[in-house]
């Protein structure tokens, strides 16, 4: 697996990687992990996610899984963080 560290939450599901990421041709520094869907930014749900991301990842570092597809500049794969699958992290929003 991959591994890059996290510096920047977007929102309570995406995140930028200081490091970036390629693949299959395509490069970029945005991540969307798979297992969970956060409220959107703009209701206080949204705002939660977002410090609950932050307090759990920022800064530190993540591993790639499988990656999926790109999406809005986005890459879509499966991220680990402590070994932990991030979206066990966040079953409320699964």
């Amino acid at each position: 697996m991959t591994q890059f560290r996290v510096s920047k939450i977007i929102d309570g599901d995406t995140f930028e990687v200081a490091e970036g990421w390629e693949w299959h041709g395509k490069t970029g520094s945005r991540v969307r992990p798979t297992g969970y869907n956060a409220p959107e930014l703009h209701t206080a749900a949204g705002q939660l996610a977002k410090q609950k991301l932050t307090r759990l990842i920022q800064g530190e570092i993540v591993s790639f899984g499988e990656a999926y597809r790109i999406d809005r500049g986005r890459i879509v794969c499966v991220v680990y963080y402590n070994g932990r699958n991030l979206a066990d992290y966040f079953r409320e929003y699964q």
